[in-house]
């Protein structure tokens, strides 16, 4: 049986698979921009809102825990986790510029088309980025904590808030989300 531990840090990497999904999503309609098709804006939107509801205020927030722990408890396992909150931080402010280009573009603005990919691009590259440098290296190090010292250390009592597209019951607000990973 999966310590309370060992079940956050499985739900921080299905995060990161669920989040691979919608990255693609977004690639691909970058992809569609550039070729010169319309893009989906309110699809778009609704994906940078899930990103900023979800992934930056949830997600992160629970690998900051899990990664103070870390620090706490095994100093010797924690040399780069400096970089997390600027690297959380960086991933948060280009997520923030793209949904400021939908969001302008929805308004009426003028929003070159090759600017959106190119925000598309940047907040879709770092991210993966991220993501991949934890499941490279972070969460190997959280494992080992937890495999020599299961109950020197505790975030179990990280709030447990259901992903509003993954879950069961999907949130109303990300209809177009679900509707477009269900076309593939």
């Amino acid at each position: 049986m999966k310590s309370t531990n060992q079940l956050i840090l499985s739900e921080l990497r299905e995060d990161h698979r669920n989040m691979a999904i919608i990255l693609n999503l977004l690639e691909e309609t970058a992809e569609s921009t550039e070729a010169g098709e319309d893009p989906d804006f309110l699809l778009i939107e609704e994906i940078m809102r899930y990103m900023m509801v979800y992934a930056d205020a949830v997600h992160h927030p629970k690998e900051d825990l899990v990664y103070a722990e870390l620090r706490k408890h095994r100093p010797d396992l924690a040399d780069g986790l400096d970089d997390v909150p600027e690297e959380h931080w960086l991933i948060a402010a280009l997520g923030t510029r793209l949904r400021s280009d939908v969001d302008a573009i929805i308004a009426g603005a003028a929003v070159r088309r090759e600017q959106l990919v190119v925000d598309i691009d940047q907040y879709v590259r770092r991210l993966r980025e991220h993501m991949h440098w934890e499941e490279d290296d972070l969460f190997p190090r959280v494992d080992k904590m937890i495999a020599e010292d299961a109950h020197g250390f505790n975030v179990g009592d990280t709030l447990r808030i259901k992903d509003p597209v993954f879950e069961q019951q999907i949130e109303f607000a990300f209809r177009r989300v679900m509707a477009s990973l269900k076309g593939r």
